[in-house]
């Protein structure tokens, strides 16, 4: 699976994956993370989610970092926000309100753009890469994010012999593995999450449960 993979799918607007309101658990337990405002908040592989926006309207700044350039364009067309654009970290970056996306390869990212961002949202980047990638992706975040950084984490959790990723499934076994050396990890929410017209149906999938965790520096962090 490479970059081509995803820009074919939002060629071909195949992006059953994005949630047009936005994520409720997010809205639900972002609060609790007791961040102040002004805490820039990172969203990997952030598509046009309006999870961004309501990040933005609780007074954080917000760097999504999305591969697609149609995604950021139609992000801020669906905010009703004209971006300004120019270049940073070599990269493309869209921005207006106090919110940017920069287009490119996450894994290219400059590591100043993690650096500068003491919390991050994922719901959609841990579940879209394949194993040796999301090693490389938990690596990052583990050894660039600051000392004191903390997020939110949404995984999705089925039986894989039913359906090939993306989603890939991600159960919190491997969630401790990848991240929990660097992160005191809770577990906050545990739903099924495969609605009677959910797309993944046709794809074979017959079960499917949601989970959120709440990602801390360990103690004395």
């Amino acid at each position: 699976m490479d970059s081509n993979f995803w820009h074919q799918r939002w060629e071909r607007r195949e992006i059953g994956f994005h949630q047009p309101e936005g994520n409720v658990q997010l809205r639900r337990f972002w609060p609790g993370l007791e961040l102040p405002a002004g805490t820039r908040v990172l969203v990997p592989l952030s598509g046009k989610t309006p999870d961004m926006a309501w990040l933005a309207e609780q007074g954080h700044p917000v760097t999504g970092v999305e591969l697609s350039g149609v995604a950021a364009r139609e992000f801020f067309a669906e905010w009703g926000v004209e971006p300004a654009r120019d270049r940073h970290c070599g990269l493309d970056r869209y921005r207006a309100a106090g919110l940017e996306i920069l287009v490119g390869d996450f894994f290219a990212l400059d590591s100043q753009v993690l650096a500068g961002a003491r919390a991050f949202y994922d719901r959609a980047a841990l579940i879209a890469l394949p194993p040796e990638l999301r090693r490389r992706y938990a690596g990052r975040l583990c050894s660039e994010l600051p000392a004191d950084a903390a997020g939110l984490l949404i995984t999705l959790e089925y039986d894989p012999a039913e359906m090939e990723g993306p989603p890939f499934s991600v159960t919190g076994e491997q969630v401790q593995a990848l991240l929990g050396e660097r992160f005191r990890i809770r577990e906050l929410h545990r739903a099924p999450a495969l609605g009677p017209d959910d797309p993944l149906r046709k794809r074979g999938l017959t079960a499917l449960t949601e989970v959120v965790y709440r990602l801390d520096p360990p103690p004395g962090r």
